[in-house]
């Protein structure tokens, strides 16, 4: 996908019953469906069972299985609860007649409430002083190996401009600190839904490689299995995907083969907009 007008349309699912829908997937270079397309794909089958005045606030998901790039996904949503001020609604991603994703979303009225945040990381430098990550990778295209080079020649339709530069010829151990800025490809219309759904796709780039930054002395990206586990979301505030974002990550803590991570999404003028977590496997891949 080369823009965010392809992505939109990737995660306008088909509905075929009243809370069943089917939706396709994209390579994005990996073996098994992008674990953001399902994320964006499951918020917008939540999205089409709620009236239109209520706004995505948080999502819960867990990554069960790997998905089939070459088949469809459906995506049954049950309608647990319509409240005064919350609604509250379950999705289940399925292919073959199993789940490979199940998620919670809840969705709110837009009211007035207390209002606080934490600040901005500072001295970040801004995109305008920065440079794609793919253009970063084809001054080193003719070394990277085959899986890394595949994936980042693919088309995304979000552009990322990461602030530390990663030296692929010293990999060296690294705090396992991040920031990116990321924007969408192209011009969105207003409806926020649109936008949250794409920031969940963005979402899953960037984490968990963040969790491998202390250990680069020790091993390689290729050399491990990684997936993502479980990953959450909360929107704090109205925001334009197509407008610039820091994605401001960190990684607590990696133990028994998982990494853990957070991040925030801050805008150009420091407004805290939206927040991830995730834990993901990273170990080693077995000898065949």
């Amino acid at each position: 996908m080369k823009n965010v007008k392809e992505l939109l349309e990737q995660t306008d699912l088909e509905q075929i019953e009243n809370n069943i829908f089917r939706g396709e997937s994209h390579d994005v270079g990996s073996p098994q469906i992008f674990g953001g397309q399902i994320l964006a794909q499951a918020l917008h089958a939540a999205i089409c069972t709620v009236p239109k005045d209520r706004i995505a606030h948080s999502f819960h998901g867990y990554f069960i299985l790997p998905g089939d790039l070459t088949k469809p996904v459906i995506f049954e949503v049950e309608r647990i609860r319509d409240g005064g001020s919350f609604t509250t609604r379950r999705i289940v991603a399925i292919q073959n007649g199993k789940a490979i994703f199940n998620s919670s979303a809840s969705f709110q009225l837009k009211q007035e409430g207390l209002s606080h945040q934490i600040e901005m990381p500072e001295n970040v430098t801004p995109p305008e002083e920065l440079i794609d990550d793919r253009i970063i990778a084809e001054q080193y295209a003719d070394y990277l190996p085959k899986s890394i080079k595949k994936y980042l020649e693919i088309p995304r339709p979000i552009e990322f401009r990461p602030v530390e530069i990663f030296d692929y010829f010293k990999p060296a151990s690294l705090p396992p600190f991040r920031n990116v800025w990321i924007r969408a490809r192209g011009k969105m219309n207003d409806n926020i839904g649109s936008h949250q759904k794409v920031l969940a796709y963005a979402s899953d780039y960037n984490l968990l490689s963040t969790s491998i930054l202390p250990h680069q002395h020790e091993v390689n990206i290729p050399q491990l299995q990684m997936a993502s586990l479980d990953h959450a979301m909360w929107f704090h505030r109205e925001f334009r995907a197509d407008e610039w974002l820091l994605y401001a990550i960190d990684s607590p803590s990696a133990s028994n083969t998982r990494g853990f991570t957070r991040g925030n999404f801050f805008t150009q003028s420091g407004e805290l907009v939206a927040s991830v977590v995730q834990e993901g496997l990273i170990r080693k891949r077995r000898k065949k």
